[in-house]
């Protein structure tokens, strides 16, 4: 699995959210700013190419869909680089981080703790 393009990524949240689609159908979702349908089938092509997307032809039409979860690729991409390079490559720093900036409450913690401890 490699690292996606922001553009990449962007078709892929589209495709995540609407769990198949045609290219036709996910052009609208991109406003800000509008992609033309032929960037989005070329992305969506790529995407193929690259092993995270998968299509079901219906003649000339292609119904494409997610291969690679968004968990796994935040897993392998997003929250590892974040770790690795915001917080030292410790979760501990990255959790305590949020504390420190009220971004997670005590109960929230004691959930968390409560996670891990029936794992």
């Amino acid at each position: 699995m490699e690292k996606l393009t922001a553009k990449e990524e962007e078709v892929m949240q589209v495709l995540w959210k609407m769990e198949q689609g045609y290219v036709k159908d996910m052009v609208p979702q991109f406003t800000d700013p509008p992609l033309h349908y032929n960037t989005v089938s070329t992305i969506v092509r790529n995407l193929e190419e690259k092993g995270y997307v998968g299509h079901k032809a219906y003649g000339n039409t292609h119904e494409y869909y997610p291969i690679i979860t968004k968990e796994a690729y935040q897993n392998r991409f997003v929250l590892t680089k974040v770790v690795d390079e915001y917080f030292d490559n410790s979760y501990k720093n990255l959790v305590s981080y949020f504390a420190k900036n009220e971004k997670i409450s005590a109960d929230e913690l004691r959930e968390i703790l409560a996670m891990i401890e029936k794992k």
